[in-house]
């Protein structure tokens, strides 16, 4: 039997595991409860296209926070 190491799934987290209740939103990575739970069974073309709009969740999600806050 030949041995097959585990090859590492590149992921936005970063351990700020809570959600926004408004976008559903994770504050910390920007994903949603579905993309984080199934993000090590999504293709890399899948996981591709949901990094692609993080930094525009994730902008949104600051300017939210930003306007709360004045």
């Amino acid at each position: 039997m030949e041995y097959v190491a585990p090859v590492a799934v590149e992921s936005p987290c970063v351990l700020v595991c809570t959600l926004d209740l408004e976008s559903g939103w994770c504050f910390g990575c920007g994903r949603t409860r579905e993309e984080i739970a199934d993000w090590t069974r999504m293709s890399a073309d899948e996981r591709n296209s949901v990094m692609a709009v993080l930094p525009e969740r994730c902008g949104a999600l600051e300017r939210r926070i930003a306007a709360s806050i004045r």
